[in-house]
């Protein structure tokens, strides 16, 4: 994946000097960008943006806070490259929550793993959910592969919500988004407080969810979210649809159909040592626990407990 970054230096010799240290890594793409044709550069959202002050014809803190006020680039790494040593001066542009300044004359190396090691920090962050902060897909099968080659004994919960669909036609999909970090706060402050250190809870993605949780009592945390999410939910309804206990959307054809409350559908896999190979037989068994819970109207979950 080509890492596209954008260089703020009118002489372009900061370009120059990148170009030469990263000849050999085709998967760094350097660009010039004067000051005046900032705005229409962070259309393209880049992966980095290097700041060579000494060169710029703009006041460095200004710039570095019209960067940060733009959304989509509310999190792109920025570097700023200066000969100004004065410790004020340098406080002041990493309270606009830069990430690095660096003090001309620079080390080439030094840059070099810089912007290297920044941007490996990026691509790793990227794996956690931007929506809930919970561990993603990577994190997830990671864990999972740990726990089985340790033979240890745990459960997956396998959470999943039900008419959210019709939710987001009626009520929009930022009002959605809501919803979905509202079943991650559930989630993660029921099991945070059985206490357990060694849980682990993360975002597959949409409203789907996952937890590892080693031996407890498997029922009662079920029956908390469900108790949890079921009461609070229904703050994310007016009264009207509250009061009616559904929703009503107009199919494809026209025809209004009418839909229940949102509600939660939890599948529990208990995982003994020797019972599953890898990961892809433990998701089999969850996606056939989840389906069953999902197939009872309302929130409810299924436990299955197989040893074999």
């Amino acid at each position: 994946m080509i890492q596209d970054i954008y260089i703020i230096d009118n002489t372009e010799s900061v370009l120059n000097v990148l170009n030469q240290i990263f000849k050999d890594d085709v998967d760094y793409q350097f660009s010039s960008v004067k000051t005046e044709e900032l705005e229409l550069a962070l259309k393209n959202i880049p992966d980095m943006i290097i700041i060579d002050e000494d060169t710029i014809n703009v006041d460095i803190v200004d710039l570095c806070k019209n960067i940060r006020a733009n959304e989509d680039n509310s999190i792109t790494p920025i570097v700023v490259i200066s000969s100004n040593w004065d410790k004020e001066h340098r406080i002041k542009i990493l309270e606009e929550s830069i990430e690095y300044f660096i003090i001309k004359p620079v080390d080439r190396e030094y840059l070099y793993y810089t912007i290297k090691n920044i941007l490996r920090l990026l691509q790793s962050n990227r794996t956690i959910s931007a929506l809930t902060g919970l561990p993603g897909n990577i994190q997830i099968q990671a864990e999972i592969k740990k726990r089985l080659l340790n033979r240890e004994t745990f459960a997956m919960f396998y959470f999943d919500l039900d008419n959210f669909k019709a939710y987001n036609d009626i009520y929009g999909f930022s009002n959605g988004d809501e919803i979905i970090k509202f079943t991650a706060r559930t989630i993660v402050d029921n099991i945070h407080n059985l206490g357990l250190e060694n849980s682990f809870i993360g975002h597959i993605g949409g409203d789907d969810f996952i937890a590892i949780l080693e031996s407890t009592d498997y029922d009662k945390i079920a029956k908390d979210i469900i108790s949890d999410f079921d009461t609070y939910v229904l703050g994310y309804y007016n009264a009207e649809d509250v009061a009616k206990g559904f929703l009503e959307v107009a199919n494809r054809r026209g025809i209004i159909e009418q839909f229940p409350l949102t509600s939660i559908s939890i599948g529990v896999v208990e995982v003994t040592p020797g019972r599953f190979k890898n990961t892809l037989e433990i998701g089999e068994v969850g996606a056939q626990v989840k389906h069953q819970a999902k197939s009872v109207m309302g929130s409810t979950y299924v436990i299955n407990r197989r040893k074999k």
